[in-house]
């Protein structure tokens, strides 16, 4: 888009490219959403830019109405850009609060100075800036949304000093977190809960994305019914529990979090909003693939379907491996299985305010590496499978397996295919779902093949990849509507 065209998207307040682009008003020093419900400004007072760190580094303060902190980020489908594009996931999950940037580049393959160039010529800015940028977005939505003292959200956006907390937010935003907490806050009780919205862009089909959690659900670990999704959660040695519900007023989640987690909370939006892919571009995921007269059948059934991310990689990875060869219900079942076997109960404490249900947390690499192939073949798989497991986990534990979104995944899936009993469909099962690949394809899977064909005559593997080709980059996307097209509409 040429800065034109942005401005004509800026006057309609098209929610489609939210996130996609920033306004800068030279009159008022501030930067905007496209959806900002602000007075139209004049086109020459206008700048635009690609990210809200750059409008940042330009000396541009955030809107106080729009909130650029909530707009949705962009899921990376530009193989140009895809570098820079992973990296700004990680560091959206915490990297560089908790590890260097030279970590990050190795964990990413390339070398921090490539590392460096990518992230600037992608937004503009260098890595440390753009994590500083992510930081301070955090803190501001928990300035706006919740009442936890200020030391708190302080350490709970990744900063490890309140000094240095206090001057980057009064350099940025113009004044310090307590003016801005008493202007948007006069009188206002106090609440306990920590609840914040997670915008999208519209539409969203959620009740077709519960419905998809809810037939996976772990039980003891998940909890999902006709309007919210709950689970326990263990992250950075933090544990807790986590809901996420739709926002009856604006295309918005709802995530609420235990005290517990807030210590942990950038890693866990992020997980969110993974997990329930609100990053995604509904518009340019559907101009591409309806160009598929069976796709476009589909995406006309089910508008705003996504596809389900992971709110933990290792998780999905097992629970791909135990689906081999048996029905979803199955699956379910032995996940439940595995939990009760090799999962850590949950304490009063970490479980207070969530359901009776939700009692245990999903066994980590660790303790999965440790276990022996026949305690895991205890719980009803076959031998191989149970190697399967065991061995995933050990290549996790070893750092040779990074399960998360920004990991590279042709790299992945070299790993993933040299473990026992690992093929295409579960490589790119994992890949879709744990990685958020967009791209991603199930190869060989048996509802695409019928679906593509008919029940009694499905194509072939071959001829499969061959269709898929032209679905390209959201062959993930692709998967969801054929499955959900072979599915029972959702109530």
């Amino acid at each position: 888009m040429n800065d034109d065209q942005r401005y004509r998207a800026l006057s309609s307040h098209d929610h489609r490219f939210d996130g996609v682009f920033y306004v800068a008003v030279s009159s008022t020093g501030i930067y905007c959403r496209p959806i900002c419900p602000a007075r139209l400004p004049a086109r020459k007072n206008c700048a635009f830019f690609d990210s809200a760190a750059a409008a940042e580094r330009a000396g541009y303060r955030a809107c106080f109405r729009c909130r650029p902190e909530l707009a949705p980020g962009m899921a990376p489908t530009d193989r140009k850009r895809v570098l820079a594009d992973r990296a700004y996931l990680r560091i959206r999950a915490g990297a560089l609060s908790t590890g260097t940037a030279g970590a990050l580049a190795r964990e990413l393959g390339v070398s921090e100075r490539h590392l460096r160039r990518a992230v600037q010529e992608r937004y503009g800015i260098s890595p440390v800036e753009l994590a500083q940028s992510v930081r301070l977005g955090l803190a501001k939505q928990l300035l706006h949304d919740t009442q936890l003292p200020l030391s708190q959200i302080c350490h709970a956006s990744g900063f490890g000093s309140v000094r240095r907390f206090n001057a980057l937010f009064k350099t940025r935003m113009g004044r310090s977190p307590s003016e801005l907490r008493r202007g948007l806050q006069p009188g206002r009780p106090a609440n306990p809960r920590v609840e914040l919205r997670l915008d999208y862009r519209p539409p969203l089909a959620f009740p077709e994305l519960l419905g998809f959690l809810r037939q996976r659900a772990i039980p003891g670990v998940e909890e999902v019914d006709d309007n919210s999704y709950t689970r326990l959660a263990r992250v950075d040695g933090h544990t807790g529990w986590l809901r996420v519900r739709a926002d009856a007023q604006r295309p918005a989640l709802r995530l609420e979090v235990a005290q517990n987690l807030v210590s942990s909370l950038m890693q866990v939006l992020s997980a969110t909003r993974q997990l329930f892919d609100l990053d995604a571009r509904p518009d340019a995921m559907l101009g591409n693939l309806a160009r598929d007269p069976l796709l476009r059948r589909a995406a006309r059934r089910t508008p705003g379907l996504r596809v389900p991310g992971a709110f933990c990689g290792f998780e999905i990875a097992v629970r791909a491996l135990l689906g081999q060869q048996v029905s979803v219900k199955a699956a379910t079942t032995l996940a439940g299985r595995l939990v009760e076997r090799f999962g850590e109960t949950a304490t009063d404490e970490e479980r207070r305010g969530a359901s009776a249900a939700l009692s245990r947390l999903f066994p980590t690499a660790i303790i999965m590496s440790r276990a022996t192939a026949n305690d895991v073949a205890a719980i009803g798989v076959p031998m191989r499978r149970a190697e399967s497991i065991r061995q995933l986990a050990q290549a996790v534990v070893a750092g040779e397996l990074v399960l998360s979104p920004g990991s590279d995944p042709e790299r992945v899936g070299r790993v993933l295919r040299a473990l026992p009993g690992v093929g295409p469909w579960t490589a790119g099962y994992i890949a879709m779902r744990a990685l958020h690949d967009p791209d991603a394809l199930p190869l060989g899977d048996l509802v695409l093949r019928q679906a593509l064909g008919t029940k009694q005559s499905p194509v072939t593997s071959a001829a499969l990849e061959t269709r898929a080709e032209a679905w390209s980059p959201w062959r993930a996307y692709a998967t969801l509507l054929l499955w959900q097209s072979s599915s029972p509409p959702t109530p």
